[in-house]
């Protein structure tokens, strides 16, 4: 199967948030996607993405990421999400997507790579401490949506 993993244009952007929805599904939160594409287009100085695509120029798979500063490291390269389409699983796609993250933060001298996955995800799991990443189950996430962030800032003021 040729596949190609190449640098993300505005012009995915439909197909990446397709694959953000599906992603999405697959973590059952379907709920929670609330991005858009114009949204996208807004934000696009804010996130980076590189895309799997086949021969005939069919997305397949995405992983999008951006640069972030940890107090303890410095810069480094966060992995929002990393998706691959089920039907194109078992083909080294994945592998090829972390491959140019690492290039990436390798490139930009980060001092970190970090991201999530799910405690539930054993695949994605085994996959990745196949390849050496250490997974914390020490730190908590704490997160506020676009509600909560308001509701914070009237109970402060």
């Amino acid at each position: 199967m040729e596949i190609n993993i190449r640098p993300a244009s505005e012009e995915d952007f439909p197909a990446i948030l397709s694959l953000i929805k599906e992603l999405a599904e697959y973590e059952k939160a379907p709920g929670k996607v609330t991005n858009t594409v114009a949204q996208m287009k807004n934000e696009k100085d804010l996130f980076r993405c590189f895309v799997a695509e086949t021969g005939n120029g069919d997305i397949v798979g995405m992983a999008l990421y951006f640069f972030a500063y940890y107090t303890w490291v410095g810069k480094s390269l966060y992995l929002d999400d990393i998706y691959v389409k089920k039907e194109f699983r078992q083909n080294k796609i994945g592998s090829a997507l972390l491959k140019r993250i690492f290039e990436v933060a390798e490139y930009e001298h980060c001092k970190r790579v970090r991201w999530q996955v799910l405690n539930w995800n054993k695949p994605a799991i085994e996959v990745y401490r196949k390849c050496g990443a250490e997974i914390d189950d020490e730190w908590l996430n704490c997160s506020f949506d676009e509600k909560g962030i308001s509701d914070y800032n009237e109970t402060v003021r």
